[in-house]
């Protein structure tokens, strides 16, 4: 079901928007002209586009205050035009066919019998999308289900004779609207065929979604620092670390002398710990702890990220800048302790080159996997 959206005029202070959004509609422009109103909506809906002359809301000035966010919402008024103009194009060649068939219509005049999984696969449409086609063309003695003559055991689609004669019709028809097409494109400084291509192609290597995240992340990664320890962070370094361990385990005596006193064991010891603010405010932790040992030099441990702050990128940050101070220290190895369950933590690890040890001795009894780093 396409997504349901709505424009207000005279939209006052949004009770019409806020029913209409109840109701399952996007408020997607609003138009008001006093200012006590229009800084009300703008407090409630600070993205939604807005226009305080009536007389100046048009197509464009919508488009134009909208910017390329309203992409979708111009596309589909574009599909929506010619989708129209394709019906009466239909009837103008008498040619009684639904705009939606014409795909499985165009793959059927060729002659060649096929599979609806077979339609489906070419023109890039659904089964249960072409199926309903299929059923609507064969009420209009348009196509016919005959044996298949490689494998008697299931049904292809042909066109019926009535569609054959349809198609020789409907071959004259695309000619001409080939024409007319081509002939707007003469008239156009963009090769519009060309860029949906590039588009087509460009978002099946990254959706949108996938780039709109990344944008966010980038934009949100300006307002995070990551920041020397002070005692003035022991509570949050504790409660973050605290949140995470008694969501799925207990806190253990060796969690508690990092957590209660991460001056005396931790920093006082020879290591570190960072801490990672969002907009000023401590959301992110992560230390690095001197090792007495033969192999390591340093443990990565007690990372942990607000909830409210996660997906920003902060934990790889937090990470990153652990795993530098250790270049900058001069050491060779890093080691780490953790619990596949935390798939999120071991996927960082293993982006900045964590390998999973075969042999280990957790010291903890949540850990069931530890990791080295070769720097």
């Amino acid at each position: 079901m396409n997504n349901l959206t709505h424009l207000s005029l005279f939209s006052g202070i949004g009770g019409i928007d806020l029913a209409a959004e109840a109701a399952g509609f996007e408020t997607v422009c609003q138009c008001e002209w006093a200012d006590y109103p229009t800084s009300v909506l703008e407090k409630r809906w600070p993205t939604v586009p807005r226009f305080r002359d009536i007389t100046t809301l048009t197509k464009e000035g919508f488009f134009e205050k909208t910017g390329k966010m309203a992409i979708g919402s111009r596309l589909r008024m574009l599909t929506d035009k010619v989708t129209a103009d394709a019906s009466q194009i239909y009837q103008l060649y008498d040619v009684d066919i639904k705009p939606k068939w014409f795909p499985v219509f165009f793959v059927l005049s060729d002659g060649e019998a096929k599979t609806i999984t077979g339609i489906a696969k070419e023109i890039g449409h659904t089964h249960p999308s072409v199926s309903n086609i299929v059923k609507e063309m064969d009420a209009k003695g348009l196509i016919k289900e005959i044996t298949d003559k490689t494998d008697k055991r299931r049904n292809v689609i042909v066109l019926s004779d009535k569609g054959k004669e349809m198609a020789d019709i409907l071959s004259t028809q695309c000619s001409d609207v080939a024409t007319a097409i081509e002939n707007i494109s003469k008239e156009t400084r963009n090769d519009l065929w060309r860029a949906i291509e590039e588009w087509e192609e460009l978002l099946s290597e990254k959706s949108l979604f996938q780039r709109v995240k990344e944008a966010k992340k980038a934009r949100e990664s300006h307002d995070i620092q990551i920041v020397s320890y002070t005692p003035s962070f022991q509570a949050i370094f504790k409660s973050l670390n605290e949140n995470w361990i008694t969501a799925h385990w207990r806190l253990e005596a060796h969690d508690l002398e990092y957590l209660d006193y991460p001056q005396q064991n931790i920093i006082d010891k020879g290591g570190y710990i960072f801490v990672a603010t969002y907009k000023n405010e401590p959301v992110g932790v992560c230390a690095l702890c001197k090792m007495d040992d033969l192999i390591f030099d340093y443990e990565l441990a007690k990372l942990a990220v607000s909830p409210k702050a996660q997906g920003k990128g902060i934990g790889i940050l937090l990470c990153k800048a652990a795993v530098n101070k250790a270049k900058e220290l001069g050491a060779k190895k890093l080691f780490l302790e953790s619990n596949t369950l935390l798939k999120p933590a071991i996927h960082i690890y293993k982006k900045i080159g964590f390998k999973e040890l075969s042999e280990y001795h957790p010291a903890y009894e949540r850990g069931d996997i530890q990791m080295e780093l070769t720097i």
